[in-house]
């Protein structure tokens, strides 16, 4: 009897703890939880049509526009320069790049420049007995003939007998050989056609140049030229002398060039079409510089541009109308890398500036005002 009285007052025990228990765990399920409804703050701007320029990015390397390729069309050592003959040295017109020893083949122009001179001494005495009128032409010839100049232009014949008898002594043959004698020993001596810099230089003074050798590179550092590929579809909309802004890839640096060249086919791969830009006037730039191109193809009246990442689906962004978001239709008309140019949005409208986490059109939403504190922003 006494092992049943304990048995039901461990149960009633038992079960009073086990109510209590869940008394207290759900005790809280029934207080009513107050939930404070989040109203984000967004930046805003509001729409201003205009004239948006379509501005084309390229980029491209800079490349010298003037260039000289050195070769070697005599054959010859090297023996002096106007400086030293290094990558890099600097020359300006009219200085000699590369001299070569050309003392055996002036030996041999001038002993043709003599047998010149003596077959034109040689006609004297006839020209005296048989031509009278023509003989003081050929002694002033003779007496204004140096040796150590060019050979100077033969007397204009002033009749058909006067040609046959200056022909017939082999004076025109003898007179044009020693002509390309001396044009081939000017090859010996290689100048400078513009002010530049040597930016290769593989040979050294005393070193045996051989014909058709490349001695060197140079380049006019004053004018360069920026090659770009732009889509065909904006081909159309570049003139020729249309000014460019440059900038370098770190954005330090900015020059002002101008379209020189428009090429008239399009790339088969790529679709793209070659461009040339000018740029001059600036010590900065040297060959071989990348350099990004923004070319202005043409304006676009009544449009806006905004960041790409605001526009929904290609054709929509958010507006704001009595404090709620809502979705409108665009006319996207041109898309850059950042940025996008959007027609069909009236004046006034009022749409996000930065995109919102989470937005959908129906959101509240509360416009960040310039003397709110950024505690407030959400």
């Amino acid at each position: 009897m006494l092992k049943a009285v304990r048995l039901i007052l461990g149960l009633v025990i038992l079960g009073v703890a086990i109510a209590i228990g869940y008394s207290i765990a759900n005790r809280d399920k029934d207080i009513p939880v107050k939930v404070d409804k989040v109203v984000k703050t967004v930046f805003v701007e509001e729409v201003k049509n205009d004239t948006v320029p379509i501005v084309i990015p390229a980029n491209g390397n800079l490349v010298a526009k003037n260039r000289l390729e050195l070769y070697a069309e005599v054959q010859g050592i090297f023996r002096s320069s106007a400086h030293d003959f290094k990558v890099g040295q600097s020359y300006t017109r009219g200085e000699t790049l590369l001299n070569l020893d050309s003392s055996e083949y002036y030996a041999s122009v001038q002993a043709a420049k003599s047998e010149l001179y003596n077959l034109v001494t040689s006609i004297m005495p006839d020209l005296r007995l048989d031509y009278p009128e023509i003989f003081q032409k050929w002694q002033t010839y003779l007496n204004g003939f140096d040796i150590n100049k060019s050979t100077p232009q033969l007397p204009e014949t002033d009749s058909q007998k006067e040609r046959y008898f200056i022909t017939g002594r082999g004076l025109y043959s003898s007179y044009y050989n020693v002509k390309n004698l001396e044009q081939r020993l000017g090859k010996y001596r290689i100048t400078a056609p513009f002010s530049g810099i040597l930016t290769e230089a593989p040979v050294n003074k005393g070193t045996l140049v051989r014909p058709g050798q490349k001695l060197g590179e140079f380049i006019d550092t004053s004018v360069y030229e920026l090659e770009v590929a732009i889509g065909k579809k904006f081909s159309d909309l570049l003139t020729i002398g249309e000014k460019v802004a440059l900038t370098t890839v770190d954005g330090t640096k900015e020059y002002t060039g101008k379209v020189v060249r428009v090429n008239g086919r399009v790339d088969q791969t790529t679709q793209t079409i070659k461009v040339f830009i000018e740029i001059a006037g600036a010590d900065s730039l040297k060959e071989g510089m990348f350099l990004q191109a923004n070319l202005e193809a043409k304006d676009e009246p009544d449009a806006i541009s905004i960041p790409r990442q605001l526009l929904v689906d290609n054709s929509q962004i958010y507006v704001i109308r009595d404090g709620l978001l809502d979705l409108i239709d665009v006319n996207p008309v041109y898309f850059s890398d950042k940025e996008v140019i959007i027609k069909g949005v009236p004046d006034g409208t009022q749409y996000l500036s930065k995109s919102v986490p989470g937005a959908y059109a129906g959101m509240r939403v509360k416009i960040y005002e310039e003397n709110q504190t950024t505690g407030n922003t959400e």
